[in-house]
């Protein structure tokens, strides 16, 4: 997320992510003012403090001061533009029968601008001239959002359709499973909003917007991060902007070397590290924490987009198992590896339930004489030619035998792989044991 455009009040895109308050970065190349990126600011400078806290920063997890996300810490908003085009001659009026739309439509039947809007309130009102009455349009966007513009769109042609264009935008302050990520490539997501007076705080009273664990040094090898660090610390504490330009540095004249002069000469510790403080007890901690500034960037993978949940709906229509896709309802796919992870634990009943009882459990006729699933024929209720109705018991038609009948349960896909391989003339026989 960041500043796609600087005329983003006129832009009509059909989803456009914004940072709110951007900053520049401390620490970029020469390109970076040539092209004037400024203008079109990407990330937050982020006080950041690598050490292993509280639990909640295992892995590629981070913690966010709580403090600083009240303060906007990166805060972004979402700018989707609905174009809405009426039929025939209907034309856009409000209700005159309807006196709650006045706090949200205004005369023209269109909403305000302004207007906070949330799912299944009225979004906009027609009249439609077919029918003589007045119609009255539900928003379907699953969470709230605030009416940024309302604009007509021009046509040129004769007796064209009037259109419209609604431009809502949604807050997206950073929630709890939302992506980060430094320049560096070192991304993660954050894992908790974690009360500033219970995180660390340095000698000069300090408090890191961000807790990184150092764990993710080593692993991914983000070593430019480390250099971001220093250089960060020290032009926010010179007020100077450091060139990244690589190749300005020699093995004999490193950067860290250079950086790690000017904190010196800023009275900072040579190796970018700081002495800090338990927010909890106040005590300091033996340890030396590395401590600096980062220009961190929000990505696009926001958990409100992508979180997915399903107990029972739509299934498919050939194997009767649940469909996929998180617009539809569906549900998310049980692998082979998550078989695999099952399996290795035991957990033989927990697969069962995943993979039968919650997907295309189904009850048929088996015959245990011939193994047969598909000719077994239910009872059948028919009239005698006296007129009375009688059952014929279930039969087979294969062994013609209908003492070997019963049900069981199998998945549904089974048994359609069973009616492909008879289209093909290859019977499956079941071997059953006490039936």
């Amino acid at each position: 997320m960041g500043t796609p455009c600087l005329n983003w009040p006129k832009q009509a895109a059909n989803k456009l992510y914004r940072l709110q308050t951007p900053t520049t970065p401390l620490f970029r190349p020469v390109h970076h003012d040539n092209v004037r990126l400024d203008d079109f600011a990407m990330g937050t400078n982020a006080i950041v403090a690598v050490i292993s806290y509280t639990g909640y920063d295992m892995e590629d997890a981070m913690i966010i001061n709580k403090c600083a996300y009240e303060r906007g810490f990166a805060y972004g908003s979402i700018y989707k533009s609905k174009f809405i085009e009426l039929d025939g001659a209907s034309f856009f009026a409000r209700s005159p029968h309807l006196p709650d739309l006045n706090k949200i439509l205004d005369n023209d039947g269109l909403p305000h601008a302004g207007t906070k809007l949330w799912h299944g309130c009225p979004f906009y009102c027609y009249f439609d001239v077919d029918t003589s009455t007045y119609k009255v349009v539900k928003l379907d966007e699953k969470e709230d959002c605030v009416v940024d513009s309302v604009r007509y769109c021009g046509n040129f042609k004769a007796n064209a359709r009037r259109m419209v264009c609604v431009t809502l935008r949604i807050p997206r302050p950073p929630t709890i499973g939302d992506k980060f990520a430094s320049r560096a490539g070192q991304k993660g997501i954050c894992s908790q909003r974690y009360p500033a007076e219970d995180l660390p705080f340095s000698e000069t009273g300090l408090i890191p917007d961000i807790v990184f664990n150092p764990h993710g040094f080593p692993s991914r090898m983000t070593i430019a991060m480390m250099i971001e660090t220093m250089a960060g610390k020290s032009a926010a504490l010179h007020g100077l902007v450091h060139d990244a330009t690589p190749f300005r540095f020699s093995e004999k004249h490193t950067a860290i070397d250079y950086f790690g002069r000017l904190l010196e000469a800023g009275g900072y510790n040579y190796y970018g590290t700081e002495r800090l403080y338990s927010g909890v007890d106040g005590r300091e901690m033996s340890a030396d924490i590395f401590f600096g500034v980062v220009h961190y960037q929000r990505l696009r993978h926001m958990v409100f987009d992508k979180w997915q949940v399903r107990s029972t709906g739509p299934v498919d229509a050939i194997t009767q198992q649940p469909i996929k896709g998180r617009k539809r309802g569906g549900g998310v796919r049980f692998g082979e590896m998550e078989r695999d992870a099952l399996i290795s634990h035991g957990a033989a009943f927990l697969l069962q339930d995943r993979l039968f009882h919650n997907s295309d459990k189904t009850h048929t006729l088996v015959c245990s004489k011939c193994g047969s699933i598909l000719a077994p024929l239910k009872k059948i209720i028919m009239r005698s030619e006296t007129g009375k109705l009688q059952s014929m018991p279930d039969t087979c038609r294969l062994c013609g035998d209908g003492t070997a009948v019963g049900y069981i349960e199998i998945p549904f896909s089974f048994k359609y792989l069973v009616s492909e391989l008879s289209s093909v003339n290859i019977n499956a026989r079941l071997k059953l044991m006490n039936i």
